[in-house]
């Protein structure tokens, strides 16, 4: 009993004494990818860079500079986070199917017009990605009995936002 106290005594150190003041573990931070790069992303992209508990690593949107404008944020953003000139954290891409073949995100944020909201929602799901969504959610019952049995049947987190209420 005693060896055994004494060895896992070594296991329980504080996080900040292995990684140094300010250090995030990777399982502590969330890896997002947006689809949807316009007004209410960019607005959405402010809040979730300054949590400090995310990091955005993939945009996407059919309008290319719309996703350019969004990723150049992004990767500014994170430069001046690591006192660097230049730092690349977040990709472009313009099929949001790319976004959710990537193993390395754990989330996705929808924030495109609200009639591919479910079509979205679902697909992110069957990829095994928790995600946000902006309102309205959905345009239909039936769209929204779909997203409801795809985040139930793949076991994921939903969140929808809805401003002003």
């Amino acid at each position: 009993m005693g060896r055994a106290a004494t060895l896992s005594a070594f296991f329980i150190v504080p996080r900040h004494v292995l990684g140094g003041k300010g250090y995030t573990a990777p399982s502590d931070m969330i890896t997002l990818g947006f689809i949807g790069n316009g007004k209410q992303g960019l607005g959405l992209q402010k809040s979730f860079l300054n949590t400090g508990e995310a990091q955005i690593v993939a945009a996407c949107d059919v309008y290319a500079a719309k996703t350019k404008n969004f990723t150049d944020k992004a990767n500014a953003f994170y430069a001046g986070k690591a006192g660097k000139v230049k730092y690349k954290s977040c990709s472009s891409y313009a099929d949001f199917r790319e976004v959710l073949s990537r193993k390395d995100i754990d989330a996705v944020v929808i924030a495109t017009p609200d009639f591919w909201h479910a079509v979205l929602g679902v697909k992110a799901a069957e990829a095994g990605k928790d995600i946000y969504c902006e309102k309205p959610l959905t345009l239909t019952i039936k769209e929204g009995r779909a997203l409801v049995n795809a985040v139930h049947k793949h076991k994921r987190a939903f969140q929808t936002g809805s401003m002003q209420r």
